[in-house]
């Protein structure tokens, strides 16, 4: 991870990776100057167009709530919340959990399928 971070594009990752960390930096700083040779460059290196909305997404996403925290004036949490966060997210997930519950669908297995209920259409 810090190779990455101090140099993506001498770090130690996979040429993959390393294309989308390319296009990545350029939907970041130029994300206007984004165009098909760009998108073609990431799809030779194996990415989608699925993946590329998506990491497309995350990056906008991720950039304004970045501006709304520094205009808002959103103050940082202390690490020991970082640490707690950390683990209740690789534990559960993004969904929330209230305090003493189990989280959702904690007793289904990975390939379990939801059930419809009785006369009814089935999850929304």
């Amino acid at each position: 991870m810090q190779a990455v971070l101090a140099d993506h594009l001498t770090a130690p990752v996979s040429e993959k990776l390393r294309a989308l960390f390319v296009f990545i930096e350029k939907v970041n700083r130029a994300s206007n100057e984004i165009g098909p040779p760009d998108v073609e460059r990431a799809k030779a290196a194996g990415w989608t167009d699925e993946a590329l909305y998506d990491a497309i997404t995350v990056c906008a996403l991720f950039n304004f709530y970045n501006v709304w925290v520094d205009a808002t004036g959103v103050q940082d949490m202390p690490e020991p919340m970082y640490e707690q966060s950390g683990k209740r997210l690789a534990q559960h997930g993004y969904a929330f959990v209230a305090p003493g519950a189990a989280a959702p669908g904690a007793a289904a297995t990975a390939t379990e399928t939801p059930k419809k209920p009785e006369g009814g259409e089935g999850p929304r």
